[in-house]
């Protein structure tokens, strides 16, 4: 590989480069993300954090001392590396409380990698931890408070009114399961926007990606609709809440999910009665049918375990018992 215009100080961990004085390039070799390494100066990596199919994120030192999250995706899968680029370009400018935040991209040979907030876990090792360490699942009260929380971050990326090369377009997350919804302190914030799709009208074409397991049945049909995710909203909330799948695993073709491929009807009977009709109505396989905003569906959610959301008198959201809220408190509506 050929670049120009790289520094040619040379640091423990950074790949060795040679110049041609011939041609006045810079060959250097192809980063290796490694504990130690040194992809730039000033960040070392310390551990790792994470790996998907194209990419692998991990926890690195600050030129301050401080810790971040670095997202290394090979240049050789440019579809997947064209398509997080995109989609970082759609988000770097939105801020909500509830959204990881992006605060750089550099380019290194072999590789483009992005700066990210660093989170203490994900939903999923939340489970993990309650199911091995005290054998019994998560409390009713946290896993709804990061519901809400998540909730709330796709409801803002939903709505229809990011400007995005001068049209006003709601985001589709694409992805949304328990991996991807990481925790900092008590708050749960969303991450990977690598399938993020602009959404311009009721059905917007998409390829038929995501992880399989979570997919709204649209997207076998090659399309997202305005509540995309807050159908796999739906199945992390069963996942969280029981440890078990609503559905089967579907079946996977040659080139991904199966086009078109009809679920069967939900099994929710690991789910208290009052939970299943709004769990049931989000899971529906008619887009228009489920409700309105992720929201909506959460305050179905907590209606139906006689909880609510408060705001307390530190203005912090919290999930309460209606027959014991605190009367200091002040309802939130989600």
């Amino acid at each position: 590989m050929v670049v120009s215009r790289y520094s040619d100080r040379s640091f423990s961990g950074v790949p060795t480069l040679a110049r041609n004085s011939k041609r006045q390039f810079i060959t250097v070799r192809e980063f290796l993300p490694e504990a130690g390494a040194i992809p730039f100066p000033g960040y070392k990596l310390l551990r790792l954090r994470g790996r998907g199919g194209f990419a692998t994120v991990w926890e690195a030192e600050t030129p301050d001392a401080g810790r971040i999250a670095l997202k290394f995706l090979s240049t050789q899968n440019t579809g997947n590396t064209t398509r997080e680029l995109r989609s970082f370009q759609a988000l770097q400018t939105l801020s909500h409380p509830n959204l990881l935040k992006t605060h750089h991209v550099w380019s290194i040979p072999g590789m483009i990698v992005i700066g990210m907030e660093l989170g203490d876990a994900s939903l999923l090792d939340l489970l993990m931890l309650y199911v091995e360490e005290f054998g019994k699942p998560l409390e009713v009260e946290k896993l709804c408070l990061h519901m809400v929380q998540a909730a709330q971050a796709l409801d803002f990326l939903n709505a229809r009114k990011h400007r995005i090369d001068g049209r006003l377009v709601g985001l589709q997350h694409g992805d949304i399961k328990p991996n991807n919804i990481l925790l900092i302190g008590d708050a749960a914030k969303l991450a990977d926007y690598g399938l993020a799709t602009p959404t311009f009208g009721p059905n917007t074409p998409c390829p038929r990606h995501g992880t399989v397991e979570f997919c709204a049945p649209e997207v076998f049909g090659g399309y997202l609709t305005d509540y995309s995710d807050q159908f796999s909203l739906a199945v992390t909330y069963c996942v969280l809440r029981t440890g078990t799948f609503p559905f089967p695993t579907p079946p996977m073709g040659k080139e991904g999910l199966v086009k078109n491929y009809q679920r069967p009807e939900p099994n929710l009977s690991a789910l208290s009665l009052p939970e299943r009709a709004p769990v049931a109505r989000a899971l529906s396989p008619i887009p228009q049918q489920r409700f309105p905003t992720c929201g909506l569906f959460l305050s179905a959610i907590l209606s139906a375990l006689k909880l609510r959301a408060i705001t307390n008198s530190e203005d912090q959201l919290e999930i309460v018992s209606t027959r014991d809220a605190p009367g200091s408190s002040t309802e939130f509506v989600v």
